[in-house]
């Protein structure tokens, strides 16, 4: 199987561009209602303790699309690891 979109179909090469437009579009409607929803997944941190993890896991699999739970992950991560360099 060829990833090349030059050996693909008008048909295929259009499919691909058309998915790549609605994921950008709902990452440009949605990244900062992500960044806000990671803030506030983080902020329960201190209060859940150690079963944080296994609560933001569940969170994040209720989430709908699995494209915006996965934004929020990345937001989650970024958050993550920015404190643990201002450490």
């Amino acid at each position: 199987m060829s990833f090349n979109l030059a050996n693909m179909s008008f048909a295929e090469r259009a499919q691909i561009e058309a998915e790549k437009a609605r994921l950008f579009e709902l990452w440009q409607t949605n990244l900062g209602k992500a960044k806000a929803e990671a803030g506030r997944l983080i902020s329960e941190k201190s209060r859940r303790k150690g079963k944080w993890a296994e609560w933001v896991r569940a969170e994040l699999d209720a989430m709908s699309p699995p494209e915006y739970a996965s934004m929020v992950r990345i937001e989650i991560n970024k958050l993550m690891a920015a404190a643990s360099n201002n450490r």
